[in-house]
């Protein structure tokens, strides 16, 4: 017991013991912000990993979203059968990214037609992480599909 990882329960592996999972659902998160922890949020019908019928509400975690001066509750659920912790998120927005995705598509879309960012109270380090991000994506896909031999097929 002494060699055991951290947050280990016998039964249960650990990587099923700290195994997350986003739910994107609908929200506005102007309403999110007036009721905080008040707000109704969607219950996921099933765990989303061992689709378990039970889950249990988990509490909640403060996230930040541009337009707003102070974190958000996010609401949480946790699966009994597989340890599974789900985080609901705005289907409005990327997993781990605090502006929208119209916000991100704009500010890309405008710096690959015309070069340059557009005129933005945005910090240009985040920006250029958006872009790091698109050609990693982007090159990770191309390969994947070089290697699977679609490319090939496309001429």
């Amino acid at each position: 017991m002494a060699n055991s990882p951290p947050f280990f329960v016998w039964g249960r592996s650990p990587l099923s013991q700290r195994a997350l999972m986003i739910w994107f659902v609908a929200v506005d998160l102007k309403r999110i912000h007036e009721q905080g922890r008040n707000f109704s949020w969607p219950r996921p019908p099933h765990c989303l990993r061992c689709r378990n019928w039970k889950v249990w509400g988990h509490g909640y975690v403060e996230r930040y979203f541009d337009g707003f001066d102070k974190a958000l509750p996010i609401k949480c659920y946790w699966c009994p059968a597989c340890g599974c912790v789900i985080t609901l998120r705005p289907k409005s927005h990327f997993a781990r990214i605090h502006s929208s995705k119209e916000t991100v598509r704009h500010h890309l879309t405008h710096r690959l037609k015309i070069g340059r960012w557009p005129s933005s109270p945005l910090p240009r380090s985040r920006l250029r992480h958006w872009l790091f991000n698109l050609r990693r994506r982007a090159q990770a896909f191309l390969t994947a599909a070089w290697d699977q031999g679609r490319i090939s097929q496309l001429r």
